[in-house]
């Protein structure tokens, strides 16, 4: 049986990181359609298991590759986004972040030093803040 497997697997594509997504959002979506008795959220979890299975039993081998790299950068900058999150999160204990009124860029000071006189680093433009 397994070789019968193998031998129709040839020249597919198979399974990757944006399949096991895939499957774990259908999980995610079937779990949450019982909870809330939601027809339409059983439906698009069986929506996405049908497109996982087409992405893997596919022979566009090309495509898929084109689909999983393009995953993969979204998944990169989502991943960048949080990283930057966390430790503006982190900062903010010791730090006040303010936006420069000309040109928009973040600016970052101590806390705790009353009303300052920040200069913006890009533009040069002075603005007065309390840290």
């Amino acid at each position: 049986m397994r070789e019968k497997i193998q031998k129709f697997m040839v020249g597919r594509y198979g399974f990757d990181n944006l399949s096991r997504v895939c499957l774990t959002v259908t999980v995610v979506l079937m779990i949450a359609s019982m909870l809330l008795r939601s027809q339409s959220l059983y439906l698009l979890g069986i929506f996405v298991l049908a497109y996982c299975y087409y992405r893997a039993f596919s022979r566009n081998i090309a495509k898929r590759q084109r689909e999983r790299e393009a995953f993969g950068r979204i998944r990169s900058q989502g991943a960048l986004r949080w990283h930057r999150w966390k430790a503006r999160q982190e900062q903010k204990k010791l730090y006040r972040f303010f936006t420069c009124p000309q040109c928009r860029q973040n600016v970052r000071v101590p806390r705790g030093k009353g009303k300052i006189c920040i200069t913006c680093p890009k533009c040069r433009s002075e603005f007065i803040r309390k840290s």
